[in-house]
């Protein structure tokens, strides 16, 4: 990105979910590497997913796996009308 042009359409919490989508079986960490962001806010945008109902964490062995909710209705009213299904689908190369 070119200085001063740091900002991007999609908040954290999207990038966490398309990180997540995409694979869901991957760790925090490695989330945390392809945002941008520390592992913790990862943690932090994760539980605040799960709290919502957007996404569910389950554990298999060691690991946690995700199950996002892609029929779930954005929060804000403008996009209220909008699944994130939807709005996550041109973005990702496969949805659950």
């Amino acid at each position: 990105m070119e200085s001063g042009h740091e900002w991007t359409f999609f908040t954290n919490h999207a990038h966490v979910l398309v990180c997540l989508v995409s694979n869901p079986n991957q760790s925090l960490r490695q989330v945390a590497l392809a945002v941008g962001i520390t592992e913790r806010a990862v943690q932090r945008i994760v539980a605040e997913l799960e709290e919502a109902g957007f996404l569910e964490r389950q554990r298999v062995g060691r690991r946690n796996t995700y199950a996002i909710h892609m029929e779930r209705h954005m929060r804000h009213k403008l996009e209220a009308h909008c699944s994130i299904g939807q709005i996550l689908e041109p973005v990702v190369s496969r949805v659950s």
